[in-house]
């Protein structure tokens, strides 16, 4: 399912939904569940991103408005993957496939895609996954009511997190070359 959703077939929630459907019946399996949720992701999406690698460009000029297209673009250029991994984070109907598909145009190198998809989508199915065994059944109405919140949250994180280590490396390299003759 989670291949089928995140490739050509859309199925808005349905992976959120049966994650923690499967976790209140088996919490054990909680990181099972949340690491299968990811990989089918992970490869539904490398399929689009190979698919507008090839040249994708034609195609979606066609469906898609010229704008959309550009901000996209323009935002992997200005923030790299973190304009992929913060709507990978966000519940629908964030528009994701457009930053998959953006990806491939902007040719990011196929490891990093990966690493942000794996990161994004494993942080979103691992939350969903505890969430479901904290609130069991109630889970499934926490998610209706608050769920944009907590995936904001989590985005925010994130981004909070790629901040400080960019500024990390940065100062580390800054000494690195104060250190250098």
């Amino acid at each position: 399912m989670a291949f089928l959703d995140s490739s050509f077939i859309s199925l808005p929630q349905i992976n959120d939904i049966l994650v923690v459907l499967m976790v209140i019946e088996h919490k054990e399996r909680m990181p099972y569940y949340a690491l299968m949720a990811t990989a089918g992701s992970v490869a539904g999406c490398l399929a689009i991103y190979y698919i507008a690698e090839k040249g994708g460009e034609t195609f979606l000029r066609k469906r898609l408005h010229a704008g959309h297209i550009e901000r996209a673009l323009s935002l992997y250029r200005r923030h790299g993957v973190l304009a992929l991994m913060v709507p990978a984070l966000l519940p629908p109907p964030a528009p994701f496939k457009l930053f998959v598909l953006a990806a491939g145009l902007a040719e990011v190198r196929v490891w990093q895609f990966v690493w942000a998809i794996t990161v994004a989508r494993g942080a979103r199915y691992l939350a969903l996954g505890v969430l479901a065994i904290y609130y069991g059944d109630r889970a499934l109405e926490l998610m209706r009511t608050h769920g944009q919140t907590i995936a904001l949250w989590l985005a925010g994180a994130i981004v909070l997190g790629a901040v400080l280590w960019w500024l990390r490396s940065r100062r580390l390299a800054r000494m690195r070359a104060a250190d250098t003759p």
